[in-house]
C-alpha cells in the first residue's frame, strides 16, 4: 500500500464527514430558526437549544474544513531516517504480544480511522503525546504509550 493511497483515503473521508456535518449545520440551524420553535414563555428553550447545537455544528464544519484544506495541500516525502519520523509517515508499531498498530501523522484530523483493506490506519497528529514522542525517532526505537500502571512500550517496527 502506498502514501499516496492513505493520503486520498484520508481526503475522501475528510470530505464525506465534511457533507455529513454540513447536513447536520443544516438541519439544526433550520430548526433553529423554525417559527414553531419561537419561545411561548421563558421555560421553553428548544428553539435556544437549536440554536447552540447549530452553532456547534458550525464550528464542526469550520474545522473538518481546515482539515481537509490542510491534507489537500500536504506535500508527502519518502521516510529519511536521518531526520527520523516527521509529518507525514506512515508508521507501524508493535507491542509484546506481537500485536502491531498502524498510524499516520497528519498535520490534523486526529482521531479519524480509515480502513485500507484489511488494515486500520489512525490518524494522530504532534499535538498528540503518541505523535509528538514519535517525532525523530526511527525504525527500532521504543515509544510509551499512557501512563502510570496502564503504560505500554511500543517499538516502531516500520516507516513508510
Amino acid at each position: 500500500m502506498r502514501k499516496t493511497q492513505l493520503l486520498d483515503l484520508i481526503i475522501a473521508t475528510l470530505q464525506a464527514d465534511l457533507a455529513m456535518a454540513q447536513r447536520a449545520a443544516q438541519t439544526a440551524h433550520e430548526t433553529a430558526t423554525h417559527e414553531e420553535n419561537v419561545a411561548e414563555n421563558k421555560y421553553d428553550t428548544l428553539g435556544l437549544e437549536a440554536a447552540y447545537l447549530a452553532a456547534g455544528q458550525s464550528r464542526r464544519v469550520a474545522e473538518i474544513g481546515q482539515a481537509l484544506n490542510t491534507y489537500r495541500h500536504l506535500q508527502l516525502r519518502p521516510f529519511d531516517a536521518d531526520a527520523g519520523i516527521q509529518l507525514g509517515a506512515w508508521v507501524v508499531l508493535g507491542d509484546a504480544q506481537g500485536g502491531e498498530q498502524q498510524f499516520f501523522l497528519g498535520p490534523d484530523g486526529a482521531g479519524l480511522k480509515v480502513r485500507m483493506g484489511d488494515v486500520e490506519v489512525l490518524v494522530i497528529s504532534p499535538r498528540a503525546p503518541l505523535g509528538h514522542s514519535l517525532l525523530g525517532k526511527a525504525e527500532g526505537d521504543e515509544v510509551s504509550l499512557g501512563s502510570g500502571r496502564q503504560a505500554r512500550t511500543l517499538e516502531i517496527l516500520r516507516v513508510k
